[in-house]
């Protein structure tokens, strides 16, 4: 529940109860003043940094992506040119599940919500005058990571970046998409592995790239509450740290480029002391269970903004007024990154412009409301101390039952998380019908005689679906084919033998195979994944 008034409480989603007021006796109660510190400082629940935002604002990202490389290439200038300092690419679904736009099963979805990529000279059109030096980018893509890290790499050398330079993001983060979008494609021992393989790779190859970016973000939006949402994605980022670990890498060595993807939406108060206290309880996990001792691998690096799950369709401008108090919690917070929700995100891919009330959304809270002025600055008030302890507290309480269960790995395997946070979607859902989680718009202050707004749609176009397919062919009929093909072989021997394929993968893409010939490749050793049915 979220601030429901129930007998006489108020209860916060998480489940903690709210007092009318706060004194320092309950400071005190909950933990105290003690594991604060300064920012910059363990436990960093402050802040990562000694100046945050006064010494650089967060990164302003827009999620974007659509049709095939050439338009989402024009949005990216778009964006640019209008003052982001991010992009944040969107894959169509039949990338995200490794399938080339000429597959049978692809019909339909080519560039629809997000785009389709096939090959590296998708990456070459798509990111045609990006400067890479200026602008980080963030791949939003699980099941087909390895191939679109790969791409990108690749694409930044040929350009003449060296790829232990580059930065930037990719999702990669296959255990929540088991939990919460379902665009797995393998079972879940060896995705974990492929998790593995990029992140190994990655600090040999390309140490200043986040092979993985931890979502809680899915796993909220998929019914989990604020505090699971914080405490299951530390279990899955443990499970990829024991991952890598296992293979003879020192804990510094990568734990400095995990990063996190999270969620705001509902209580302001709830939110950010989430983020306070996710940030202290991460860098406890790091130093006392892993004996971190590089302050950067304590570090929860973590990009945050908006929700969608918190939009609406029903008068999707209030969507607006929304949007503002995400990225006033993300602020507060103390977010690395920002990637602020549209308007009209409850029902399309962002219009041009929709995208640019989000960007001077971001650029307002620096440049005109005083966010980055200082650091941290409900620190010390006794509700938002409070609560922080006792959010962390909550998320501990998440973090040991997942343990006693067996760990993250057995109960997604067998489909117990996603029972869980689907059971209490659809508990949420039948209150917001119901009444009793109120929604503005939606259950509250709807007008019966209000005019249905005009909404419009992003176009599926089949002409861009012919023109992606006629380029798919161009790459296969122009490409060294017997290369391709020995770069494909030596994909499958690797994954075969158990070593790490990212190699591998690196020189298939650079021989312009494609993301679905790779797939296949994987998939024949690996198999497929079946999602468990439970009631």
């Amino acid at each position: 529940m979220n601030d429901r008034l129930k007998s006489g409480q108020v209860v916060n989603e998480s489940g903690i109860e709210i007092k009318p007021l706060y004194t320092a006796e309950d400071v005190e109660a909950s933990g105290g003043f003690g594991f604060i510190g300064k920012p910059g400082e363990y436990p960093f629940v402050r802040g990562i940094h000694p100046l945050m935002y006064r010494h650089r604002p967060f990164t302003m990202r827009q999620y974007t992506g659509f049709g095939n490389p050439v338009q989402t290439n024009q949005r990216f200038k778009y964006l640019i040119a209008n003052g982001q300092t991010g992009l944040n690419v969107a894959f169509d679904l039949p990338t995200q599940i490794g399938l080339d736009s000429d597959e049978p099963l692809a019909w339909g979805e080519v560039g629809r919500v997000g785009m389709a990529v096939d090959s590296l000279r998708d990456f070459e059109i798509a990111f045609d005058g990006i400067n890479l030096d200026k602008i980080t980018v963030s791949l939003t893509i699980n099941g087909a990571a390895p191939q679109l890290i790969a791409m990108f790499l690749a694409m930044g050398e040929k350009r003449g970046y060296d790829p232990k330079k580059l930065r930037g993001t990719a999702q990669n983060d296959i255990l929540k998409e088991f939990i919460g979008r379902g665009t797995w494609i393998y079972p879940v021992e060896p995705s974990i592995k492929l998790v593995g393989d990029t992140i190994e790779f990655c600090a040999k190859e390309a140490p200043k790239y986040s092979p993985v970016s931890v979502c809680g973000y899915h796993i909220r939006e998929s019914g989990a509450n604020p505090a699971q949402e914080m405490a299951y994605a530390f279990c899955i980022a443990k499970a990829y740290a024991d991952e890598v670990l296992a293979r003879g890498l020192d804990i510094d060595e990568f734990a400095g480029r995990l990063s996190f993807n999270f969620n705001i939406f509902g209580n302001i108060f709830e939110q950010v002391c989430k983020f306070r206290a996710a940030r202290g309880l991460w860098a406890k996990i790091m130093r006392e269970q892993y004996g971190a001792k590089s302050p950067g691998s304590m570090w929860m690096r973590m990009i945050a903004g908006g929700g969608g799950g918190g939009l609406t369709f029903e008068q999707p401008e209030v969507n607006i007024v929304r949007g503002a108090y995400y990225a006033l919690i993300s602020a507060l917070a103390g977010a690395q990154t920002m990637a602020l929700c549209c308007y009209d995100e409850a029902y399309t891919i962002p219009s041009e412009y929709a995208q640019r009330i989000s960007l001077r959304t971001m650029q307002l809270l620096t440049e005109e409301m005083g966010l980055a002025d200082t650091v941290d600055p409900l620190a010390g008030s006794y509700y938002v101390e409070t609560l922080t302890n006792d959010m962390r507290r909550r998320m501990e309480e998440v973090m040991a039952e997942v343990d006693r269960q067996g760990g993250i790995v057995k109960l997604v395997a067998e489909g117990a998380i996603q029972s869980q946070v689907s059971a209490q979607a659809y508990r949420m859902q039948r209150d917001i019908e119901s009444g009793a989680f109120p929604k503005v718009g939606v259950n509250r202050y709807r007008s019966e005689d209000e005019e249905e707004h005009e909404v419009k749609m992003h176009p599926y176009s089949e002409e861009d679906t012919r023109m992606q397919v006629e380029s798919l062919n161009r790459v296969r009929a122009e490409r060294d084919a017997a290369r391709a093909e020995a770069a494909l072989a030596r994909v499958g021997e690797d994954a075969r033998t158990g070593a790490n394929v990212m190699p591998a993968i690196m020189e298939a893409v650079k021989a312009y195979a494609t993301v679905g010939e790779i797939t296949q490749e994987l998939a024949g050793v690996y198999g497929r994944y079946r999602e468990p049915i439970r009631f």
